[in-house]
């Protein structure tokens, strides 16, 4: 059974750090682009970042560009999310998710992405 598991979400002030973890399991993940998307009550999940395979290429959402870092470590079958300077505006659950195809692309669609975890709920107080 392939899973991923988010982990690491909590309630913060505005301003601090968390590090958000999806470790996978049942399969290797190395070959497939890896996402976070986030979804906040009442609104659409929405993307956040992505990496493809290799980790060689990156991208972000404008409203976290500068603050938050995806990172992969294929030998650990995890990726990570590093959040800093976080704002109310960033209260989400937090989702990780493996992309649909093999490729160097790093996929911006909820429709990309075939393998989702649970998510982790991360609230960002004032």
């Amino acid at each position: 059974q392939a899973q991923l598991e988010e982990s690491g979400g909590g309630l913060v002030q505005a301003g601090a750090s968390l590090r958000l973890s999806c470790a996978a399991s049942g399969r290797t993940f190395s070959v497939l682009p890896m996402g976070w998307f986030r979804q906040a009550p009442g609104k659409e999940r929405e993307f956040v970042t992505a990496i493809n395979w290799n980790g060689g290429s990156t991208y972000y959402a404008d409203s976290v560009k500068g603050r938050f870092t995806i990172a992969r470590d294929n030998a650990k079958n995890t990726v990570y999310l590093q959040m800093n300077s976080l704002k109310p505006e960033d209260t989400a659950v937090y989702y990780c998710a493996a992309g649909s195809r093999f490729g160097d692309g790093v996929p911006t669609t909820t429709q990309e992405y075939t393998y989702w975890g649970q998510g982790t709920q991360v609230t960002v107080s004032s």
